[in-house]
């Protein structure tokens, strides 16, 4: 009787999240992203990615999953308000930070396909 994955699946799904993650990773710099934490962990929630590019500071969270409608589908409500009140916290400890303009955005990667970039993918409210 099994109560979850096994280790080596959790194990298997964590190194195919690092690769997704490396991948979001070298897509944005591409695109001249400064990344400045990756995998931040609050009491909140941990977001994926955070990153600057001119004046935005971005909070981008990376799904991969077997198609690009099952990676955009995988991003709940729930999720986006964990990772809002952790972007919060991270605020909280660089005000220095404070002054950009925020902002959300998901990154899907499927297999076969670019990394497909969603800017502005939902507002804090």
């Amino acid at each position: 009787m099994s109560s979850g994955p096994s280790k080596s699946d959790r194990q298997k799904s964590e190194a195919a999240g690092r690769g997704a993650e490396n991948l979001a990773v070298f897509s944005l710099r591409l695109k001249f992203y400064r990344i400045l934490e990756r995998r931040y962990r609050s009491p909140a929630g941990e977001i994926d990615i955070i990153a600057i590019r001119g004046g935005m500071l971005v909070f981008i969270e990376v799904k991969s999953r077997p198609t690009l409608e099952k990676a955009m589908e995988s991003v709940s409500l729930r999720q986006r308000q964990r990772i809002s009140r952790a972007a919060e916290a991270f605020l909280q400890r660089r005000p220095d930070l404070q002054t950009l303009t925020i902002r959300f955005d998901v990154l899907l990667i499927v297999p076969k396909r670019l990394p497909h970039h969603i800017k502005d993918a939902w507002r804090d409210s």
